[in-house]
């Protein structure tokens, strides 16, 4: 079987779209942890990072689910 027979599970596009998701949750996580307040308790690791990371999830998630347009459509 070639390379070229065998497809895979996901196109070009859901592959960037995946890793800019995962860039999106390690940028997430690194302003969570970058928060001074005593355990993580100010804004950065309470508010703003947690809300990167759903944002990343998000992405991952339609990155997954989206399907290239036949052309039959």
């Amino acid at each position: 079987m070639n390379l070229d027979q065998k497809k895979l599970a996901f196109g070009k596009k859901n592959y960037r779209m995946m890793l800019l998701s995962l860039l999106v949750l390690v940028v997430g996580f690194t302003v969570m942890s970058l928060d001074t307040a005593d355990y993580g308790f100010g804004a950065l690791g309470l508010t703003i990072g947690p809300i990167i990371v759903l944002i990343g999830f998000i992405m991952q998630f339609f990155a997954i689910l989206y399907a290239k347009k036949s052309d039959s459509e």
